[in-house]
């Protein structure tokens, strides 16, 4: 039967009210979905975020079918095809369709696959603005037009005033002021964060379980473990995680989004990130239950404010940045760094105590929290000297929320600088001191946070001081960073020369961190 609309739906967009659904005639049309191992394989992905995505599809491609719409779905092992763009080449040729329609994709190497694929089967090709945002890319590229450089609370005001987010009667801020960030820095002390409410927990059921198995037979290498799966695979399921969030943790969320704790990998954190990326939820729907827990007394302004940041402020204003800087931002490398990614990022077998903590978690859930990412794994990858496309493929591949247009830009240019000051005012360079003061990661560490060179020093110590160092220049030209370099200045030469000895002993012989 001719096919009008072949619509493509890419592992990323699973959503029941995606625009690309619109019009659809189930009588003409039919949908297209395909895992291909590429999508693995094109970055090294870890079991566990190969398993969320694989386990995410195949549930809403039943989602589709009982809706009664015709689908091609392709699945691991039951076809022959590699890559997106051979399976789409296959599809095109067999169904002849008038059109594709998708929504816009979430990385721009798939954006420009689909179009080659497409142009060279002579098919018209329909991608329609993915309303899941609430900014489009053409109103980002508005915004950041004519501008040297961009400063993402400017974005996150407008953005509160177009969507009338957390404002008053007056159109003013609640609470009087945009950002409550210097209140949401609490560590826990040293007691720790004491009982802590346990996140929802989904047991695999037929369909994931069949994934699991599926990924161990086909990437048995692959790092990482999918044995602990318990992520929400269904928009029914993500909706549960996201009112236990709103329910128990969200009031403590902001005070404490910085903090770390030994073992503890969840704390207070929402853990809806993936289920946002995949589009099971919509970033209107958790930023309104948030705001609804503020105006019930339930959660305090500071932490909804704080939580409404990270998704109306950072993730829109990531997303913007990604398509602006495309395709440059994949090959920025501002500071000039080169190092390999020491071979522990993939093993977790260090020991530094915090990456130890950090990676290990990760490696094991597929996720870590903000600051983890920031100020531990990707702190250290700067001070380092790591190059960055290493860093990023490493953060693309073990992270199950790592959807390209959200991690390329925080890993690439906020955690190692090396879009220099377009889109961040500084680089996060910090030394074992921040660890110790918003964690309890250095206890029982066999490296001193205080020692800065020979035996016992830090590697998060001696690193800082040495990026310091290396970067004096450009870290005295930028107001936020001088205090930096005023510091460095305190020590004398000797002192100084033993710590960039330290640290070109300890980038010969990462293996020994």
């Amino acid at each position: 039967m001719p096919v009008r609309n072949l619509v493509v739906v890419l592992g990323d967009q699973l959503s029941l009210s995606s625009v690309a659904f619109d019009g659809f005639d189930a009588a003409q049309d039919r949908v297209w979905m395909a895992e291909v191992r590429e999508e693995s394989e094109h970055v090294p992905s870890t079991q566990m975020r190969t398993a969320l995505f694989l386990s995410a599809m195949r549930h809403f491609a039943e989602a589709i079918t009982a809706r009664g719409m015709p689908i091609d779905y392709l699945k691991l092992g039951a076809h022959a095809f590699t890559s997106i763009e051979a399976a789409l080449t296959y599809a095109l040729s067999h169904h002849r369709p008038q059109a594709v329609v998708m929504i816009e994709a979430g990385e721009w190497r798939l954006e420009q696959t689909i179009a080659k694929v497409c142009q060279a089967a002579q098919v018209r090709l329909v991608v329609r603005d993915d309303l899941h945002f609430m900014a489009s890319r053409a109103e980002f590229t508005e915004h950041a037009h004519g501008k040297r450089r961009l400063v993402m609370e400017d974005f996150y005001r407008r953005m509160r005033l177009k969507h009338e987010v957390l404002l008053d009667a007056r159109g003013q801020p609640e609470g009087g002021q945009w950002n409550f960030d210097h209140d949401n820095r609490n560590a826990f002390g040293r007691n720790g964060p004491g009982m802590l409410p346990p996140p929802p927990s989904f047991a695999p059921d037929a369909i994931t379980r069949e994934v699991l198995a599926d990924v161990e037979t086909h990437f048995a290498g692959h790092y990482g473990s999918a044995a602990q799966f318990d992520w929400p695979v269904t928009r029914e399921q993500a909706l549960v995680a996201m009112n236990d969030f709103m329910a128990h943790r969200l009031q403590d969320f902001g005070r404490f989004q910085d903090a770390m704790w030994t073992d503890e990998p969840v704390l207070y954190h929402g853990l809806l990130s993936s289920s946002l990326n995949l589009k099971l939820l919509d970033p209107r729907e958790v930023i309104d239950a948030a705001v609804t827990q503020w105006r019930a007394g339930a959660a305090p302004l500071e932490s909804v404010e704080g939580f409404v940041r990270q998704i109306l402020g950072w993730r829109e204003f990531m997303r913007g940045v990604y398509w602006w800087r495309m395709p440059q931002l994949a090959g920025a490398n501002a500071l000039d760094h080169h190092e390999d990614l020491p071979g522990w990022y993939w093993t977790g077998d260090v020991g530094m105590n915090c990456m130890k903590q950090a990676i290990g978690q990760t490696l094991q859930r597929g996720h870590a929290h903000h600051i983890q990412r920031l100020m531990v794994t990707g702190n250290f990858a700067l001070t380092f000297g790591v190059a960055p496309a290493q860093v990023h493929a490493w953060y693309l591949s073990v992270y199950v929320d790592a959807v390209e247009w959200v991690e390329l830009p925080n890993t690439v240019g906020m955690s190692l600088y090396a879009d220099g000051a377009r889109f961040v005012t500084k680089p996060y360079a910090a030394g074992g001191a921040y660890i110790r003061r918003m964690s309890n990661y250095c206890d029982g560490c066999r490296y001193k946070p205080g020692t800065r060179s020979g035996e016992g020093a830090c590697p998060m110590t001696v690193m800082y001081w040495d990026f310091v160092a290396r970067h004096a220049r450009m870290l005295e030209n930028n107001p936020r960073t001088t205090v930096m370099t005023h510091n460095l200045r305190q020590f004398g030469t000797d002192e100084l020369a033993d710590i960039r000895r330290t640290a070109r002993q300890m980038r010969e012989r990462p293996q020994l961190l």
